[in-house]
């Protein structure tokens, strides 16, 4: 019996950042009926795992099992390359615990001074995962890279947007449309996936 999705289903996205809850629906064309981890007041699980795969995994399951409802989970970040790809998995650690990602940002700049390599090199990555109560889960990877760039530009996007200008463009996340960015992220790119394995 392959596993799918029905167009209408309820699913939990397990997140408690409402950038990432309203980037996942607009990938998924708002075609399910989704509420946020958040919303549900389910905790977020703390994330064990050493790749970006196993903690989606993890906390898809977490909230699928709490809350009875398929779940779909993102754990994505940003790696440098003369970083030895830090901040990666912890990303999102980088940026506190009030989750200010200029902290991050600012991290990354000042790690980046202390190197002395000119390498700007970087590549967003995003793992996600659909999990099914007490039940299977799939899960996809996608990657884009670029190079980072200082001081931060741009309103829009959320996270190390502002910082990251994609391979053969110009602006950073921070200063695209969103449906340009939603066009060819790596979270587009793992959805591109998951879709052709779901839906």
């Amino acid at each position: 019996m392959p596993l799918k999705l029905e167009p209408g289903a309820k699913l939990v996205v397990a997140t408690h950042n409402p950038g990432k809850a309203r980037e996942l629906a607009e990938i998924l064309d708002n075609r399910f009926e989704l509420v946020t981890a958040g919303e549900l007041g389910l905790g977020e699980p703390d994330e064990t795992e050493s790749t970006f795969v196993g903690n989606a995994l993890l906390k898809a399951r977490a909230a699928a099992d709490k809350s009875g409802l398929v779940a779909i989970a993102d754990d994505s970040g940003l790696s440098v390359a003369a970083l030895d790809g830090a901040p990666g998995i912890f990303s999102a650690r980088w940026a506190g615990p009030t989750k200010d990602f200029a902290i991050a940002m600012r991290k990354v700049e000042e790690r980046l001074e202390a190197t002395d390599s000119d390498d700007r090199s970087a590549w967003f990555t995003s793992a996600l995962a659909v999990a099914w109560p007490n039940g299977p889960a799939v899960v996809v990877e996608g990657r884009i890279d670029g190079v980072v760039t200082f001081p931060p530009r741009g309103e829009r996007g959320f996270g190390y947007d502002p910082i990251f200008v994609p391979e053969g463009f110009d602006q950073t996340f921070g200063e695209m449309e969103p449906a340009a960015k939603d066009a060819m992220s790596h979270r587009a790119r793992a959805f591109a996936k998951l879709k052709a394995a779901l839906l």
